[in-house]
């Protein structure tokens, strides 16, 4: 429903998609269900891995079983909704969009402070390895993740609030393939200053700070592996540290480019391809970056396959 006068209410949003082209919506749509398929069934195997094999029962492999959990779910709220707008019309209710928003940014908060523990992780591992077990002991990993669930569960809530006041009545036509609060408020018929300083300052907040701390145990851990005279043990501690390093850039580097960005036409363009990025692609590629850059991931891989043929 258009309410070009600005009297009528809406109650249901269109989803514009990428593109509106029919050939390149049907080569999207593979392209997409590839990756969300990949990003299922690696992080499942992950998950899998770390509950099975019991090498892999160290703090560090509980962190990751979590963060693939978490992944599988972030793709979930919108890729399958994404995938559906490439054969009809994508519609959505609005309490649907403001769910869809709510658990999109409760994830994706989960995720940022969950990546800052593992880097927390990596820093005690390599620079205080004779108090790793007592530092990174089991109730400590287990408050890390609660703290990640209960930080994305209340920051969203504000958010999703905030938009659920809103009243909408110019148009229906969300310019993305999922409801994120920059392109749905923009639709609002009210003054949202308040809303976009608050999305800014608290996910700019969160993400900043978090991706803060994240460098910061790096800093340290760079310092200390320059320390390590030994081409051996520096290539082996750092080993450990690349794949999570290389999960952190992929997903800050999207997430803050989009949020600590302004509302304009031309910047939700851009939110729109870079969402493709960490909802689709990180997501599918986070397995196989830790599989392909962890030994001990690979061998417990190569364990369930041996198993698995006999």
């Amino acid at each position: 429903m258009e309410g070009g006068n600005g009297t009528s209410t809406i109650n249901v949003f269109i989803l514009t998609g990428i593109t509106n082209l029919p050939w390149l919506q049907k080569f999207l749509f593979v392209l997409v269900l590839s990756f969300y398929l990949l990003d299922i069934f690696g992080n499942l195997i992950i998950i899998s891995l770390v509950v099975r094999d019991v090498s892999l029962h160290f703090p560090m492999y509980f962190l990751l079983a979590n963060l693939s959990f978490v992944d599988m779910c972030f793709s979930s709220i919108t890729v399958p909704k994404m995938m559906d707008g490439f054969w009809r019309e994508n519609t959505i209710s609005l309490k649907g969009c403001i769910a869809q928003m709510y658990f999109f940014h409760f994830l994706g908060c989960t995720e940022g402070i969950l990546l800052a523990s593992m880097g927390y992780d990596r820093y005690v591992a390599i620079c205080h390895p004779l108090r790793y077990s007592t530092l990174m002991r089991r109730a400590v990993c287990i408050q890390l993740v609660l703290i990640s669930w209960v930080i994305g569960l209340t920051t969203s809530l504000v958010h999703a609030i905030m938009t659920s006041e809103l009243s909408f009545c110019y148009s229906n036509k969300i310019k993305h393939f999922f409801c994120d609060v920059k392109p749905v408020i923009k639709l609002a018929c009210a003054d949202i200053q308040l809303n976009e300083a608050v999305l800014t300052n608290v996910l700019g907040f969160l993400s900043t700070s978090t991706f803060f701390l994240t460098i910061i145990s790096y800093f340290y851990i760079i310092l200390k592996l320059m320390k390590i005279h030994s081409s051996e043990g520096r290539s082996k501690a750092f080993s450990t540290c690349s794949s999570h390093l290389t999960v952190v850039i992929l997903f800050y580097g999207t997430a803050m480019c989009t949020y600590l960005g302004s509302s304009s036409e031309n910047s939700i363009e851009k939110d729109r391809i870079a969402a493709i990025l960490y909802t689709v692609i990180t997501p599918a590629l986070n397995p196989i970056i830790y599989t392909l850059r962890n030994q001990e991931v690979q061998k417990s891989l190569r364990k369930l396959f041996k198993h698995q043929h006999f």
